[in-house]
């Protein structure tokens, strides 16, 4: 049988019982397993779908073939989010260890992708669960419902490209200082500022109050946290969707909930991926042993070379054979024990894995925004909290291996303009004319901000500017610069060129 015949044979053998996920139970190393039940729709329609296309094409992930990811996912590709653990783990690597069996998981699974266009009744059903008044209008590329007159009170931005990119912010118009900017959120017009700290809804309160908002989304079905806390008194619901009948990681809608129930934030994406082509995929344990591949150390970091001890010598400072104590013959040469530091010799960290969930994992893939097949291995290291780390599971002969970059030409000196960063939020201020535009970078570059001004939108990105002969930390903090339009702002909204997305207003 042909290879080509093999794998059509696979994907269209589904099993009938998906083994999606394993939870240790207690310590008794008891795996409880759920199961997804195929009725000859989704995932078996795209299996007969994909047969008569052929194999499928190859997946080109960015940043590697399969890499892990740990905590959250940021946009640009996979990456660390702030206060998670690397999942590499230091220079001498990490080592997941599953605390029980694994799972074999499905045969094949199918990858999502955004399509399609979100519509004005869409937007309209997501503003009403916000307590929007309003009908959306499109301007540009984007469906937008904002105050009117003074500019207080409620704005939602809904990008109209799938999968619907959306933010949602109270903001009272005028300067709102370092605060709004940061993260809190601006009251609506006639109310004051809240006073920092007071005692945030209960956990079970701000998921109660999020519901309404979710079900619009249609991701009342979402695995859904509360832990997180903001200004003291705002609680965070963050909500991981089921796409496919599979759990997602890195799509998840963000809400904040005030302490009297009102939604003042929240971020997300509005139409659910598509199902496209489908991919045979592995197992927990082969996906866990590319795991441990990937998490291999990088090696000791920061030291040239070991330290060299100094020639031995007798009392009136000649030079000693140190094997015989006597003057060493002409020509000899004292043998070098092997250089080892203390990052050598150390071993590398052990990280239990309680469960595996088989699910799909945002990833860019060609540019695309895409969820991808992949096993979502909670580690649970002894010495802090939970995480999670994902491994692509879509088989390895469908991933297009890593290209080696290609070298750069050198800089001429003093050019050391890098790519634009991402915008996080803008502040219109004064005439209308003036952009305060926030963003995160390096303590040691230097920032501009460009705008280019369109009759439908106004387009700004961020230059970053370094000096390639100067030794940098990597601390990153955040940054507020400004720049002064022909025309003021009006109703255009303001586009990140780094990402192509509308950028929240505060």
């Amino acid at each position: 049988m042909s290879g080509t015949e093999n794998v059509r044979r696979r994907r269209s053998v589904i099993a009938a019982s998906v083994a999606a996920g394993v939870l240790l139970a207690g310590g008794g190393g008891v795996y409880l397993a759920t199961t997804a039940s195929g009725d000859g729709t989704g995932a078996g329609a795209a299996a007969k779908a994909a047969d008569a296309a052929g194999p499928p094409t190859p997946l080109r992930l960015e940043g590697g073939s399969g890499d892990a990811t740990g905590g959250g996912d940021t946009r640009g590709g996979p990456g660390i989010a702030p206060g998670e653990p690397d999942p590499g783990g230091g220079p001498n690597g990490t080592v997941y260890t599953a605390k029980g069996p694994l799972p074999q998981g499905p045969s094949s699974a199918a990858v999502h992708r955004p399509e399609g266009l979100v519509t004005s009744a869409e937007v309209t059903r997501l503003a009403e669960a916000l307590g929007i008044s309003g009908s959306p209008s499109l301007v540009g590329e984007v469906w937008t419902i904002r105050p009117e007159k003074d500019g207080s009170g409620a704005r939602l931005d809904v990008a109209r490209k799938a999968p619907g990119n959306w933010t949602y912010s109270w903001y009272d118009g005028g300067p709102a200082g370092d605060a709004c900017l940061k993260g809190r959120a601006c009251p609506p017009p006639g109310e004051s500022k809240p006073a920092p700290g007071g005692t945030p809804l209960s956990e079970a309160a701000a998921k109660a109050a999020a519901a309404p908002v979710l079900k619009a989304l249609g991701q009342d079905d979402a695995k859904v946290t509360a832990t997180g806390v903001v200004n003291g008194s705002v609680r965070v619901v963050n909500a991981d969707p089921v796409v496919g009948g599979l759990p997602t990681y890195g799509w998840s809608t963000g809400l904040h909930i005030a302490r009297d129930g009102r939604a003042v934030a929240g971020s997300g994406t509005l139409k659910e991926p598509a199902e496209g082509a489908v991919y045979p995929v592995i197992g927990a344990s082969k996906a866990l042993a590319a795991l441990n591949e990937d998490a291999k150390g990088t090696g000791p970091i920061g030291v040239g070379h070991c330290p060299t001890a100094p020639p031995a010598v007798d009392g009136n400072g000649r030079p000693e054979d140190a094997r015989t104590g006597g003057t060493p013959a002409p020509g000899h040469v004292e043998p070098t024990p092997p250089c080892q530091t203390i990052v050598d010799r150390a071993a590398p960290d052990q990280v239990p894995v309680t469960a595996a969930v088989f699910g799909l994992a945002a990833r860019d893939v060609d540019g695309e925004r895409l969820l991808v097949p992949s096993w979502l291995f909670t580690a649970d290291p002894a010495d802090g909290a939970p995480y999670t780390v994902v491994r692509t599971a879509v088989a390895p002969e469908y991933l297009v291996p890593p290209s080696k970059p290609s070298p750069e030409p050198t800089p001429p000196p003093g050019d050391g303009t890098q790519t634009a960063r991402v915008v996080e939020s803008v502040r219109v201020q004064g005439d209308g004319r003036e952009l305060a535009v926030t963003f995160w970078g390096g303590v040691c570059s230097t920032y501009t901000v460009k705008a280019d001004e369109q009759p439908d939108r106004v387009t700004v990105r961020i230059v970053e500017k370094t000096d390639p002969d100067r030794v940098c930390i990597m601390i990153a903090k955040d940054f507020t610069k400004t720049v002064t339009l022909k025309s003021p702002l009006g109703d255009r909204p303001v586009v990140d060129a780094a990402s192509g997305e509308a950028v929240p207003r505060r």
